[in-house]
């Protein structure tokens, strides 16, 4: 299965500014995977720890942190010599031992001829508790579940990514009904990578599901065990009422909505466990358009996306029938399910901030406005091929943005002030604001 993370190691390692390499992201969007893959092609050895009930582990990195200390009980567990030169270390579930989080400093002070990469299913939340961490000692890269983009390449063909990538809209439009019709499967397959690779083999849409409620069984399992039980229920509530928060036509996130009477204080600690585990985007509201958008940010108000479509196609229940045929009552989620796909494509684009603008009236809503650094991008949303656009003309009239984005199922069209690129070519927005 190709990720596109895997040109990111390989950039890291040619790096003379390398840095022990920290991947945070969700319980399963395959981190393991990628980093006994990169060790795999990239070097003659890899020597795999996972710190989860790690006896020997915890131990050794309890002493002290002396970096040739630790490599020799490394070299022990393993049972073999570790030349730096072509040996990459993993260390998985690395939030089990803080300390071995802490070591992370010393490897890259004193030994940094070490190839240290590290992940963690709960590592967000480790990094935020109060664990030793040394800021500007690492690097970090962020895996979320395979983009469409990705699930192109492993079930339809990687020719159909590079045609995307070659931006030839001529040739696109040519070949969208391949491209739509992947879509709606992403939809509901959605791109953990478990259920990726089921529906590349098999095309069951049955057992997609299964692997769905699976991931979300453990995902609830994970609330209980490593959350503070005081907090517990309150995360399950947040979790589960998001289907419900991205129905409402204002998928602004609202309170009551998680229990009637609720209020912020209430579930504050909730949503930033859940952000902390990769397993939501907190999408915050914005009420101006200067560049940082960060500088703009209403605290109170945001939207709440979960980590990936397919599982919150599962949450809701969504039958393979309906989202495939354009049942009529299916019409109002749907906006929904479109707006979930377009966060989670934004998410991928790095160095992206991702937020969404009202004005203070609240009688104009752009449903996404990025910052790329140099200049700001609305982006208007659209299910199907409905193509009014008042809010997004009215920003623009105000903020006079070099580029607006209409995404839809529509074919590309450049205007005056508008480009349309279709929902399949989303992860194609930066290409498309530098032309």
């Amino acid at each position: 299965m190709y990720r596109t993370a895997m040109k990111k190691l390989y950039k890291w390692k040619e790096s003379k500014y390398r840095k022990p390499l920290i991947i945070e992201g969700a319980r399963q969007v395959g981190k393991t995977w990628l980093m006994k893959e990169f060790g795999h092609e990239a070097y003659e050895n890899t020597v795999y720890i996972n710190f989860d009930s790690n006896s020997v582990m915890t131990d050794l990195f309890a002493t002290d942190l002396n970096t040739e200390r630790l490599i020799m009980g490394i070299e022990l567990y393993a049972g073999r010599k570790i030349n730096p030169d072509n040996t990459l270390l993993i260390f998985d579930e690395v939030q089990e031992v803080p300390k071995a989080l802490s070591s992370l400093k010393y490897f890259y002070e004193n030994a940094p001829q070490y190839h240290i990469v590290c992940a963690g299913s709960l590592l967000g939340i480790a990094l935020h508790g109060g664990t030793s961490f040394p800021v500007g000692k690492v690097d970090f890269l962020n895996l979320y579940p395979l983009s469409f983009k990705e699930f192109l390449i492993a079930v339809v063909g990687e020719q159909y990514a590079e045609l995307l990538d070659s931006q030839d809209y001529q040739m696109i439009t040519s070949f969208k009904n391949i491209f739509v019709e992947a879509l709606r499967q992403y939809y509901f397959v959605g791109g953990m990578p478990e259920a990726v690779q089921s529906f590349a083999e098999d095309k069951d849409f049955n057992e997609v599901r299964e692997i769905q409620r699976r991931i979300l069984t453990a995902y609830e399992q994970d609330f209980s065990k490593h959350a503070p039980t005081e907090i517990v229920p309150k995360i399950r509530m947040v979790w589960n009422s998001i289907p419900s928060q991205l129905a409402k036509e204002n998928k602004k996130f609202i309170y009551g909505l998680v229990r009637e009477g609720g209020r912020a204080k209430d579930f504050e600690t909730a949503i930033m466990w859940l952000s902390d585990c990769g397993l939501i985007h907190k999408i915050s509201r914005v009420n101006s358009a200067g560049i940082p958008l960060k500088a703009y940010e209403d605290l109170k108000a945001f939207k709440l996306f979960l980590v990936d479509v397919g599982l919150l196609g599962c949450m809701a229940g969504l039958r393979q029938n309906v989202l495939l045929s354009g049942n009529d009552m299916f019409a109002q989620f749907k906006g929904a399910l479109t707006e979930q796909y377009v966060c989670q494509q934004l998410k991928t684009i790095d160095n992206l901030n991702v937020c969404y603008f009202t004005n203070d009236r609240g009688s104009c809503e752009v449903d996404f406005v990025v910052d790329t650094g140099e200049t700001v991008v609305p982006i208007e949303v659209k299910a199907e091929v409905n193509l009014k656009a008042k809010s997004l003309k009215t920003f623009c009239e105000k903020y006079n943005p070099e580029t607006a984005v209409r995404t839809s199922m529509s074919d590309y069209k450049k205007e005056e002030w508008l480009i349309n690129l279709p929902l399949y070519a989303i992860e194609e927005l930066e290409k498309v604001c530098r032309e």
